[in-house]
Order: structure tokens, then C-alpha cells, then sequence
């Protein structure tokens, strides 16, 4: 390609990405945006309630029914449950409560010198692929990486002279883009799909799949191996792409809150040290509770890292605790605090920063909490995977269909388990009645709800990260960040396919205890 082809080209996709970030932020704010679906929804609801569809909900075993919020039994229900709904929206506690530790260790200064002292000896050149990586790893601390390295990444790329939304946009590749990798570390996401696999597979007519169990790291080879092609694809669309496209985008965010990259004082130093021992310390207690087959951190089959387990149920609580204990020491052995009162000044401070989040979080969650109720979101699957079996493509063809319908249901329902429990009720026994393993089935699932994670509103982190690119750049919108991800999206949803079909052409283990083939027909 000459030189002026590839000018012509980047040009293209710049003007092209340029005009879906000016679309995208003329949409509404995210927050009436969030009501504007919800009242969508109750009227959507009201109209096909009395529709009768041939498909059958795999939850109950009955033809799927549109319920009408609109009726008065599911409005004042709705009503009644409006505060419960917020309060237990899952991201709105994960995002508050690691917040007050981020939030003293930032104001103590301890995360803006740890940030320096690494760069100091990280070559610049590597800084994204290692932020991808750190992405990727959070994922054995559920949902952690939302709210930890997604900022951090800005930090970093910032503290190193380069453009945090570019840092915002590798970490979000790799924390959300990549959330089906593992990086040869399980996540919590291996057992919870292939708990809702068996349950899909013993649906099944088929005798064999009577006594079938699936091993949770069923999918391991697989993942293992494609957070290196996310970590690869990532740093090529960062480099490339990204951060050539923002050169023009000024950051405009409070420079009294943006990292620096003077060189470290003595006392800056000396409170490293210090904080870095209190991190040890509070590791090493943390390792020694956990680590006797009796402690209180096992789960009831004494694993550590089972989804059901305390250690991992507790992971924002730790984060907090790892950011706080530090972030103290920090702050008395450096200077930057002298009393307790400055302590609770950086949680406050961390705290009145998040006031719009709260406020898109109330209507997101009563958005999700009526689309759920609807069983839209059901009809939709339902209806897509019953289309992909009638097209009876062949086999390649076929995990592709999945891997987009995946990926289209992903826009619309956020949760990995729910969609799952949707798809794979319906996706799971039919494959196998055409001779596929669900452990190719789930494989295929997993590309697909990954890739599209970064680029729909109504993901539930989705209003977290437009919160954090504010910081650097007040205009940010949905649309900018959409025009952000999208070339990610579109590059993982392309080339992840091809990987997982290289995988099976080839015939290369999947997993643990994994196969390609079902015996069919029997």
C-alpha cells in the first residue's frame, strides 16, 4: 500500500468515525436517554402483550408472553420497587464503595507516584499492550477492571504524555472487549456459562446428553490463547488508529486533578516505600487466612476462586481495602495529610465527583429492571435463534450466525448469564442434535457477547466510562465514545471469529474435558 493510499484510507475512517461521535453525542444525555428506552419499553410492552407467539420460553416451558407494564398489577409493582431496583443495581455499589478507596489513595497522592515511579522504568512502546494485559487479568476479580483499570489507564497514558482516552480505550478493550479471555488465570465467568451450558445441554432429547457434565474450564485453551490475539489487536488499533484519530482532541479536564510527571521528591519516596510495605503486609495477611482447606475465604467445596466463594464475593470490599491502607500510609509518611479529617476529604471529594453517575445509574437501572420484565429482551433471542436452526447453514457458517446473534442480542441485554440462558436454552440442544459439542456452542457464544460489550449505552458500565473520559475531555458523549470503540468492536468481532474457526478447523483443544463433536440422532 503506497503512502497515499494509507492517508486516504485513515482518512476515510476518521471522517467515518467522526460522523457516528457527532451523531452519537446529539443524542440526548445518557441519563433521559436511559428514561426515553424505559417509556419505549412500557408502550412496546402495552402493544404486543396481546400477541400470541409459537415460541417457547425455555424458563418455563410455555409459549413466551410479552408482559404489559402498562397494566396496573406491573405498574404500581414497578412503582413499589423503584428504590430497591436502584439501590441493588449491581454496579452502582461496585462503583461507590472501591471508589473510597481510590478516592484517599488519589488524594493522598499515592496512585500519581506509584503511576511515576513505573513509568520511569516501563519503556513507552510496551504501555499498551501491558495495559490490555492488566486488563484482561482483572477479569478473576469479576467486575473490578470497570472501575480500577479503566481510569488507571487514562492515569498512565496522561502521567506519560500521551492521550488518556487512547489509555481509556485500551483498558476498556481489554477489561470488557476481552472479557471472554483469560489470559491462563480462570475467571469467575468460566464456572457460571458452564454451569448454564449443562443445564442447556440435559434440555436435550437426546439420551446422551442425559448424564452429560461440562467441565468449567471447557473453554480454557481457547480463551487462554485469544487474550493474546486481544492483546495484539488492541495495541495495533491503540497506536494506529486511536491515538493518531485524537491528536486533535484537547484536553480540557481540571488540571489540578490531572497526574504529572515530575520527578519524585524524597518524601514521595519515602511514603512508597512505606505504603508498598502496608500493600505486602496486608497481602500477606489476606494470603495466610485464605490459605488453610478450613478458612472462612473458601467456598462450601473449598475452592478460593469459585463465583460462589467469600474471597471472591468480597473483591470490591478488598479493593477497597488495598487502595485505602496504602493510600493512608502514603499520605502520612509522605506529608500529604496530616489528620484523619483529610482522610475523609479524599473520600468526600471522590464521592462528589460520581454525582452523575448516580444519576445515570437510577435511570439505567430502571431501564434494565423494565426490559427485563417485559421479556423483549427474551423475544428477541428466542426469535433469532429459532431463525439461524430454520437456515440449517453449514457447520462454519453456522458459528458465525451465532457469534452475530451473540453479538446483536449483546446491544440489548447486558448480562452475560442472562443472554446465555436465553441463547444457549434454545442454541445448545439444537446443535447437538446437528452433531456439535455445547462446548464449541458456548465457545462461539463467547466471542460474540465480548466483541459487543464496548459499544452499547446499555451495558451498565457504559455510563461509568463516558464519566471517566469526562475528566480529560468535558464534550465526551456517548457517541464519542462509541466512535471510540467501534473500530475494536469491529476488528474483534471480525478476527476472534476467524480464530475460533481456525480452531475448530484445525481441531485444537477448546478446553478441559472439551470436544468438537456430539454424537447426533441417538
Amino acid at each position: 500500500m503506497t503512502a497515499a493510499s494509507s492517508t486516504e484510507k485513515q482518512g476515510w475512517l476518521n471522517r467515518s468515525l467522526n460522523t457516528i461521535e457527532r451523531v452519537g453525542n446529539k443524542l440526548p444525555d445518557p441519563a433521559l436517554l436511559f428514561a426515553m428506552f424505559m417509556v419505549a419499553v412500557w408502550i412496546i410492552s402495552w402493544a404486543l402483550s396481546g400477541v400470541t407467539f409459537d415460541e417457547i420460553d425455555p424458563r418455563s416451558g410455555k409459549p413466551i408472553q410479552v408482559i404489559n407494564l402498562l397494566d396496573g398489577a406491573s405498574f404500581t409493582a414497578f412503582m413499589a420497587k423503584l428504590v430497591n431496583t436502584f439501590v441493588s443495581f449491581p454496579p452502582l455499589g461496585v462503583v461507590l464503595v472501591a471508589m473510597l478507596g481510590l478516592g484517599v489513595a488519589e488524594y493522598t497522592g499515592f496512585i500519581n507516584a506509584g503511576l511515576r515511579s513505573i513509568l520511569a522504568v516501563t519503556p513507552k512502546m510496551l504501555l499498551t499492550p501491558v495495559l490490555v494485559a492488566v486488563g484482561i487479568l482483572s477479569h478473576v476479580a469479576v467486575d473490578a477492571g470497570y472501575v480500577l483499570v479503566i481510569p488507571l489507564g487514562a492515569v498512565i497514558f496522561y502521567a506519560a504524555g500521551r492521550h488518556p482516552l487512547a489509555g481509556i480505550a485500551a483498558a476498556f478493550a481489554g477489561v470488557s472487549g476481552g472479557f471472554s479471555a483469560s489470559l491462563f488465570i480462570p475467571s469467575s465467568l468460566d464456572p457460571l456459562l458452564a454451569g448454564l451450558t449443562q443445564a442447556s445441554a440435559r434440555l436435550s432429547a437426546n439420551p446422551a446428553a442425559a448424564d452429560l457434565v461440562i467441565n468449567p474450564l471447557n473453554n480454557f485453551y481457547f480463551t487462554s490463547a485469544s487474550a493474546i490475539l486481544i492483546i495484539l489487536i488492541g495495541w495495533f488499533l491503540t497506536d494506529k488508529v486511536i491515538e493518531p484519530r485524537l491528536k486533535n482532541t484537547a484536553v480540557d479536564g481540571d488540571p489540578a486533578s490531572l497526574p504529572t510527571m515530575d520527578p519524585l521528591q524524597a518524601n514521595e519516596r519515602r511514603g512508597l516505600r512505606f505504603a508498598m510495605l502496608s500493600m505486602l503486609v496486608t497481602a500477606a495477611l489476606l494470603i495466610v487466612s485464605a490459605f488453610p482447606e478450613t478458612s472462612a475465604w473458601r467456598g462450601t467445596d473449598g475452592s478460593l476462586t469459585h463465583g460462589s466463594a467469600p474471597l471472591m464475593q468480597s473483591i470490591v470490599g478488598l479493593i477497597l481495602v488495598f487502595f485505602l491502607v496504602p493510600g493512608i500510609v502514603y499520605g502520612y509518611a509522605a506529608g500529604s495529610v496530616k489528620t484523619h479529617r483529610d482522610i475523609i476529604q479524599g473520600m468526600s471529594k471522590a464521592m462528589s465527583g460520581m454525582g452523575y453517575y448516580i444519576v445515570m445509574a437510577f435511570f439505567c437501572a430502571q431501564f434494565i429492571y423494565a426490559f427485563g420484565q417485559s421479556n423483549l429482551g427474551a423475544l428477541i433471542a428466542i426469535k433469532g435463534a429459532g431463525a439461524l436452526k430454520e437456515m440449517a447453514l453449514p457447520m462454519g457458517v453456522t458459528l458465525v450466525g451465532i457469534v452475530i446473534l451473540t453479538g446483536f442480542v449483546n446491544l440489548l441485554v447486558g448480562s452475560a448469564s442472562a443472554k446465555w440462558a436465553l441463547i444457549g436454552a434454545v442454541m445448545v440442544p439444537m446443535l447437538m442434535e446437528l452433531g456439535v459439542s455445547p462446548d464449541l456452542t458456548q465457545a462461539a457464544y463467547r466471542v460474540g457477547d465480548s466483541s459487543t460489550n464496548i459499544i452499547t449505552p446499555l451495558m451498565p458500565y457504559f455510563p461509568l466510562i463516558v464519566v471517566f473520559c469526562q475528566k480529560y475531555v468535558k464534550a465526551t458523549g456517548i457517541g464519542t465514545l462509541i466512535a471510540l470503540m467501534l473500530p475494536f468492536s469491529i476488528s474483534l468481532l471480525t478476527l476472534w471469529t476467524l480464530f475460533l474457526l481456525g480452531f475448530w478447523a484445525l481441531g485444537i483443544p477448546l478446553g478441559i474435558g472439551a470436544s468438537y463433536t456430539f454424537p447426533a440422532g441417538m
